[in-house]
């Protein structure tokens, strides 16, 4: 029986994933990787690796978490290394946790590796801190989008308004508008910095800034930082380009 490792690859710069995880991928013999992984990190992937996509498209289309689960118990079955490369951090909104939870269930040696996250890491490419001194002492990580058959919402927007500094929203682009709503009932004021940062790090980045009164449609994929940090770390980001 091989064993499974569980990699974070960073929010898309093949820079950014840890050296540990670039070893393992050098040491792989089959590679299951997201959608968004960057297609340059794919090419630190020992050349002799079985290659496997297993990443959802926007639609939903793509092979189901438990479908995952039985191929990487088949793959530990057959080969020494197995490496189950996520973006950004396999533990942050990301399926790591359960991926081997379900191998060590059948006695299959699995590790975790962290990863950057996203909400962290597209923040700081543009200069956006989650927390600050005298600015922030707190940050939330939330996610905008809840599994339906939950039937429970876990996230209450009103109570985070006036409970944490900072707040950065993952998979929120479809309910940014419903987010903002809830967090100004909640009682955080309409003139609240946000920023919103699409595809950080890939092909097809933006990022721009707004207030939580006028927070409407986000594009897809988007990280969406609310909080005072944003408007430091946009002053930041204009000095560094001032004329560029």
């Amino acid at each position: 029986m091989g064993s499974v490792y569980i990699v974070g690859a960073g929010p898309g710069d093949p820079e950014l994933i840890t050296v540990r995880g670039l070893k393992l991928l050098s040491q792989a013999d089959v590679v299951l990787y997201d959608r968004l992984v960057s297609q340059k990190l794919l090419t630190y992937v020992n050349p002799r690796a079985l290659l496997v996509p297993v990443g959802k498209s926007p639609g939903g289309l793509g092979p189901r978490q438990e479908e995952i689960n039985e191929m990487l118990y088949k793959y530990a079955k057959m080969y020494n290394v197995v490496v189950r490369l996520h973006g950004g951090d396999p533990l942050v909104f990301g399926r790591g946790f359960e991926e081997c939870e379900y191998l060590l269930s059948r006695e299959v040696e699995c590790q975790l590796i962290p990863g950057v996250t996203s909400g962290l890491a597209a923040p700081a490419k543009f200069y956006i801190p989650p927390v600050l001194r005298g600015v922030a002492s707190s940050v939330a990580l939330v996610t905008g989008r809840e599994d339906p058959t939950k039937g429970v919402r876990q996230v209450d927007f009103k109570k985070l308004a006036t409970s944490v500094d900072t707040i950065v929203v993952y998979m929120g682009a479809s309910s940014a508008g419903e987010v903002a709503r809830e967090l100004m009932a909640g009682g955080m004021p309409p003139d609240t910095p946000v920023a919103v940062i699409k595809s950080a790090y890939l092909e097809g980045e933006e990022f721009f800034t707004t207030t939580l009164d006028k927070l409407r449609e986000v594009p897809n994929p988007s990280v969406i930082v609310v909080g005072r940090v944003v408007e430091r770390g946009l002053r930041l980001w204009q000095h560094v380009h001032r004329g560029s």
